[in-house]
């Protein structure tokens, strides 16, 4: 072997004239002349990796290296790496243009090649290639013609292997081309049986048959592959030995006659007989059968008078019998790792040897080749295997390569940018490993793979690596089934992939607009809201408590969730009850942005504040974080996980108990579910850190409001049963609602079992002397429960009302924080405070606390501006007493009226309101009740009707569904009955629910569930199943949502909102410790063929770039449509290829399984299948159609 010193001899020794040696002549057609000639310059004939990798070898060698390259790989890298390169195959598609001999021979002429390099696959073991460069007088690197020929003609090398004494396995004697021949060899010799190709290799046109029936399609599927590769169909066929290692024996050999083997690969981790792993040396296999077989393979490569590098592949079964497959005359893809075991440069080899040098002149000789240590080959390829390895294409939008000690990269075209095309073979880079042993190897390679990033194209990285820490891989316990017999390989941890999938949202954003409906035409302020900080007790004392580990110091202060964690529900309303300060509950963090800001308040915001809030308001009775409408906005609007934002909203305010507003046997819907549904919810809740559950309906009807009480008790949260008010118990005429009917209603709920009492006042009708009355009748009645007091301050009389209540025996009110309060919202928190400062219900809350955290709500609401109720509502109204809107309600409608161009009929909603309400029978109004009173007014309006005339004609009116199902009884029977005869002349003959809507629904089956989800996506939690559960088509909406532009909650408001601004600069924290630094660069003015605008980012220092459809400019623009996911009936491309043959039309009937569809992508065929039995309805492709993945193919109905 040469050293490093001797490269620059070694370089002026080539230039010298040619030298001859006279060798003895062999009679199996060693050359008798070995004639030494330099050689000047090689081309490869060849793309991609192997033809990078021979320039190198050839620079180092001072070689000058020539590339060809086709019109599709004009952008590719390899021919960048070449010292010249030269397009070739003009208008031929992309495999033949490197089938082209022609073409290659006369590109050497005219360039002053010396020497041509086949590297592998394409015309590497073609005899009459490796002829026509030496007729040419070039010199081919590789084995002799002859050779080429004999070993590349599997029937001739089995014969070869016979005569040279190695074992072989039984098969056809010659090559097969009709399907017929075929069957007739499965049926003579049995199965199982193996096709492969005649004149190639790599898995290429490999199929093994298990049932006869499968032969004959599985002989055309092999041979079209092998025709498309090798440009030759031709098959072999032989009988399949069951549990083999794939064993191969590198050789190479001199043209005087030297031979010698440079030790095995385990080549036995395959998929669809292609190589995934290679191990070299072979692990686990006995000495002496090593030698048998390197001894066999020596000997074949002698008999046939082999020269140059090859391998001899032999199948060794458990009993250490070993059997010739085939010899592989050429370089092969894993000759890398034996390069890192022997130290031998086998490319420099061939080289050297073509130019002819023998083994002995470059020190190889077999008693100087010694393997060190262990080497691992990984073949990282854009094949997706969580879809059963189908080749992915595209754009590699980013790509970042594992390094370091003992790990060797062999590439082509990967970087940020390049395209990979389905045309050529899907492997992207190798990566090899190197250290003393096995798992030493596996182990350096693991931590390479996890140092990998490759965005834009799916890759098998997380496959290779269960591979790597598979125990039996580990102790080399391999076979060719390894991966078959091994599914849990190909459960998956999924790539995050986050910060390009938010570079992707952000583009979209600024290429198509906000993500999420905007309310008005107002923009988010730009301001970056101050957060206060959190105090930190750093006195020694609290620093030996954190040492004893008692508490850290940045933990906050115990609260009242500590006496309820230790103790229970029952405890805990024991201790509310006996304070004697008034207890809050502040709403700012859900139904004060329900009311003043659409419920679109998203978690990143109410994160921030939140260790503030644990520190500073520990004294709270609860939070109100959660359920309601914050539910479905933050899936259905936001495009975040609700139980993620309150299982973070536990972790930053551990000490405070958490509150949610349950609908009963509603849940968190605006429906009736099965009672498991409820019930689950709950447990989850609870699970996920959920305290305390305000249960209430929207009817007052016991039968829900129980089941939603069970529910909540069951899964061991604190029980607060509501009693929805609405009407006045102070006006004596107001009948229906009167004080008995709410005192009764407290009875039922105390006898059934609940913790704490609440009056639920939605809409604030609560006037201060009706609170005196009620608090007060309830709290004799029934000293020992606490009572808690929800209101709305529409009127502006919420403060006035919630004093009241405390005076008469409440323990707690709502509050929202100043800057959230008022209005649709809940009475001021800083006004109450304020109120009852030296007084004995004094709140102990400090005033500059509550100061501080509203001047933080003050400046993070002008981030909501578009959805801002000042928009439309500048003050409170007291004619809510007539109306009785519900506080969030109020808005929306208000909302909605403007939206809709109604803004100056606003007043006449509110008239209609009152009217419906009485219509309808003066029912309870809160959610979903109030949106049936709320549509029906928004329908007398639109329709110009009067109450009498709605009773009039209600037979011939279409009502809007909320009403209609109301009047049926689906959301539980209204206090003193339904409306006559509005009832009957509205249903007319529809089918009627009498009692409990839930009752009679069968249970849901959630595992049932789980698995229709996890058809559609990966990473399917329970809680996902949950969310499915209640709004099915909203959550499947948000699941793609997140797949595609993945955790956009960790955004700013404005960012999320309106995208970022050109040249603006700002960071994005994904979790503690990772933070994205971003900067929004330039979207392209000119738009693709395709209607994709470039949009440009800076993230960490790096350009990135993302491709968006701009879906205005695409409207004048033909692009292929894409099959909808959630619709079974719309086929789409498992990959992207090109379709090769259509056997199906429209109107066939087509059963499930059925082949419809062949694409060829990558060198590989695909049969696409139907998913389901039906009649074809529309064809979207023709023969020749190149499809990109999921592109829709057929609609089957």
């Amino acid at each position: 072997m040469f050293i490093p010193a001797a490269q620059s001899a070694y370089r002026t020794l080539r230039k010298t004239q040619p030298r001859v040696r006279l060798n003895a002549i062999f009679k199996n057609g060693y050359s008798s002349k070995v004639e030494y000639k330099p050689i000047r310059s090689v081309l490869v004939a060849n793309r991609g990796e192997i033809a990078i990798r021979v320039f190198r070898a050839c620079t180092e060698l001072g070689i000058k290296s020539v590339a060809v390259y086709s019109e599709q790989d004009k952008m590719h890298m390899h021919r960048q790496k070449a010292d010249e390169s030269y397009i070739v195959g003009k208008g031929l598609p992309p495999v033949e243009a490197y089938l082209n001999i022609p073409e290659l021979i006369r590109v050497c002429k005219e360039n002053d090649v010396d020497a041509v390099h086949p590297g592998y696959g394409f015309l590497s073991e073609r005899s009459d290639f490796a002829q026509a460069v030496i007729d040419a007088g070039l010199r081919f690197i590789g084995p002799s013609p002859e050779v080429v020929q004999k070993m590349g003609d599997k029937v001739a090398a089995r014969v070869a292997a016979i005569e040279a004494g190695v074992p072989i396995v039984p098969g056809t004697d010659g090559p097969v081309t009709t399907k017929e021949e075929a069957l007739e060899f499965c049926k003579k010799h049995g199965l199982p049986v193996i096709f492969k190709a005649a004149y190639g290799g790599g898995g290429r046109g490999m199929r093994v048959v298990r049932k006869m029936e499968d032969v004959e399609e599985s002989f055309q599927r092999a041979s079209s592959e092998a025709k498309a590769a090798f440009g030759n169909g031709a098959m072999f066929i032989e009988k399949f030995i069951e549990r083999p290692r794939h064993i191969e024996v590198q050789l190479l050999g001199d043209k005087a006659g030297n031979v010698v083997h440079l030790y095995e690969r385990d080549c036995s981790v395959q998929r669809r007989h292609q190589k995934v792993v290679e191990i070299a040396p072979a692990p686990r296999l006995p000495i002496e059968i090593r030698d048998k077989m390197t001894e066999a393979a020596v000997r074949l490569a002698r008999h046939v008078g082999y020269e140059n590098a090859g391998t001899v592949e032999f199948l060794c079964d458990e009993s250490g019998n070993f059997y010739f497959i085939e010899v592989n005359a050429r370089l092969q893809v894993e000759h890398t790792v034996t390069e890192e075991i022997t130290g031998i440069d086998l490319v420099q080899s061939q080289i050297r040897v073509a130019e002819g040098m023998t083994l002995p002149e470059l020190g190889y000789t077999q008693d100087k080749i010694v393997p060190r240590g262990y080497a691992i080959q990984c073949r990282v390829t854009t094949e997706d295997p969580a879809n059963d390895f189908q080749p992915n294409t595209g754009r590699l939008e980013v790509f970042r390569s594992g390094e370091g000690m003992g790990i060797r990269l062999d590439s082509a075209s990967a970087y940020a940018g390049a395209i990979i095309s389905p045309y050529y073979d899907s492997l992207l880079v190798k990566v090899i490993s190197h250290a003393s042993d096995l798992q030493s190897s596996a182990s350096k390679m693991n931590r390479a793979l996890r140092e990998f990033r490759i965005r834009g194209v799916k890759t098998n990285i997380p496959f290779l690596l269960n591979v790597l820490e598979n125990q039996k891989f580990l102790h080399g316990v391999l076979d060719t089934y390894f991966i078959d017999e091994h599914p849990q390989l190909f459960k998956f941890k999924p790539s995050l992939n986050r910060a390009q999938k938010l570079l992707n949202y952000m583009g979209e954003v600024l290429v198509n607009g906000p993500q999420t409906p905007l309310a008005t035409t107002l923009k988010p302020a730009l301001v970056s809201p101050h957060v206060p900080e959190v105090p930190l007790d750093l006195s020694p004392e609290a620093i030996e408590r954190e040492e004893r580990g008692e508490a850290k110091v940045t933990e906050p202060p115990k609260g009242l969730r500590e006496v309820l964690v230790c103790e229970g529900p029952e405890a805990f309303a024991k201790e509310v009850r006996n304070r004697k300060e008034l207890l809050l509950m502040d709403t700012t963090f859900r139904d004060a942005h329900q009311s003043l800001l659409a419920t679109r308040v998203r978690s990143h915001d109410l994160l921030k504040i939140s260790p503030y809030v644990a520190h500073k308001f520990n004294n709270l009775y609860s939070l109100e974080n959660w359920g309601g409408a914050t539910f479905d906005v933050a899936l259905r609007f936001l495009h975040e996980c609700p139980w993620e934002r309150l299982e973070e909203m536990r972790k930053r305010i551990p000490n405070i108990p958490f509150q949610m507003l349950l609908r009963g046997a509603n849940a968190v819907g605006y429906t009736s579910y099965p009672d498991n549904v409820v019930y689950k919810f709950c447990e989850l809740a609870v699970q996920t850190g959920m305290d305390i559950f305000r249960v209430f309906d929207s009817l007052n009807y016991l039968p829900n409001l129980i089941l939603g009480m069970e529910a909540a008790g069951k899964a061991g949260g604190v029980v607060e049963a509501a009693i929805s008010y609405t009407g006045d118990v102070s006006d004596p005429k107001r009948t229906k609602y009167d004080l008995k009917y709410y005192t009764n209603l407290a009875d039922e709920l105390v006898k059934a079992g609940t913790h704490v009492l609440c009056i639920k006042d939605m809409a604030g009708l609560l006037k201060p002397e009706s609170a005196r009355l009620l608090i007060t009748a309830i709290r004799d009645k029934h000293p020992d429960i606490p009572i808690h007091i929800h209101t709305h301050d529409t009127s502006g009389a919420g403060v006035a009302s919630m004093l009241a209540c405390a005076n008469a025996g409440a323990d707690v009110v709502d509050v929202a924080v100043d800057s959230m309060s008022g209005m649709t919202s809940q009475p001021s928190m800083g006004a109450v405070v304020a109120s009852l400062q030296g007084t004995p219900l004094d709140t102990n809350l400090d005033l500059r606390t509550v100061s501080e955290y509203s001047a933080y709500w003050e400046q993070t609401r002008t981030l909501y501006a578009p959805f801002e109720c000042t928009t439309t509502m500048r003050s409170g109204n007291a004619d809510v007493y007539l109306n009785e809107i519900p506080g969030g309600q109020y808005t929306n409608l208000q909302f909605q009226a403007f939206s809709l161009g109604l803004g100056d009929f606003f007043e006449d909603v509110k008239k209609a309101y009152r009217e419906a309400n009485l219509l309808l029978g003066d029912i309870i109004k809160v959610t979903p009740s109030s949106k049936v009173v709320g549509d029906l007014a928004q329908f007398m309006v639109q329709n110009d009707l009067t109450a009498d005339q709605v009773l009039e004609r209600a037979e011939e009116l279409s009502f809007p569904k909320s009403v209609v199902e109301y009047l049926q009884g689906s959301i539980g029977i209204p206090h003193g009955g339904f409306p006559e005869p509005l009832r009957s002349r509205v249903l007319k003959d529809m089918p009627r629910i009498e009692g409990r809507p839930g009752a009679e629904l069968e249970d849901l089956d959630f595992d049932k569930l789980k698995k229709e989800l996890q058809e559609s996506h990966t990473c399917v939690t329970n809680r996902d199943v949950m969310s499915a559960a209640l709004y099915p088509q909203v959550t499947n909406d948000f699941l793609n949502f997140r797949e595609k532009y993945g955790p956009v909650d960790k955004l700013d408001t404005r960012i999320f909102l309106t995208g970022p601004k050109v040249g603006e600069e700002f960071d994005v924290p994904l979790e503690r410790g990772k933070t994205l630094s971003v900067k929004a660069l330039a979207v392209s003015a000119d738009l693709k063929p395709n209607g994709i605008r470039e949009v440009f980012f800076e993230l960490n220092g790096q350009l990135r770039a993302v491709h968006i459809l701009d879906k205005e400019a695409v409207k004048e623009i033909h692009v292929h449509p894409k099959a909808n996911k959630s619709n079974k009936s719309e086929v789409g491309a498992p990959m992207p290829g090109t379709v090769i043959d259509i056997r199906v039309k429209v109107g066939d009937k087509v059963e499930k399984g059925q082949p419809l569809v062949v694409l060829s992508a990558m060198k590989m065929e695909m049969v696409v299948q139907s998913p389901l039995a039906g009649v074809v309805k529309k064809l979207e492709i023709a023969n020749g159609t190149k499809l990109e993945g999921e592109d829709l193919i057929m609609i089957i109905e």
